[in-house]
């Protein structure tokens, strides 16, 4: 019996060695500056769910169009100031540009 608890003691030491030699992950926390980060009441942008033919009639044609791509087809729409991205031919996100 004695020689078991021996034995389970030094598996287990052997593994939190084995263990402590892994190497460590270390995450890197990034940060954004508020003075930095876009607001986005300045900017109007479509909304989830509008048409295409709605967001053309509103803000015009796009300056790039990019896509589709993947399945579903999603495709980008470049203006000025924000992307929009389509699936098929309803808005899923607007996402404003970084400002240079």
């Amino acid at each position: 019996m004695n020689n078991k608890r021996n034995l389970v003691a030094a598996f287990t030491m052997a593994a939190a060695v084995a263990v402590a030699a892994l190497p460590q992950a270390h995450a890197e926390q990034l940060t954004v500056p508020v003075g930095s980060q876009a607001d986005r009441s300045l900017v109007k942008m479509p909304a989830n769910g509008m048409t295409g033919g709605s967001v053309q009639s509103r803000w015009g044609a796009p300056m790039e169009i990019r896509g589709p791509v993947g399945q579903p087809p999603i495709t980008q729409w470049h203006y000025q100031d924000f992307v929009v991205y389509l699936e098929h031919d309803r808005v899923i996100h607007a996402v404003m540009k970084r400002r240079k």
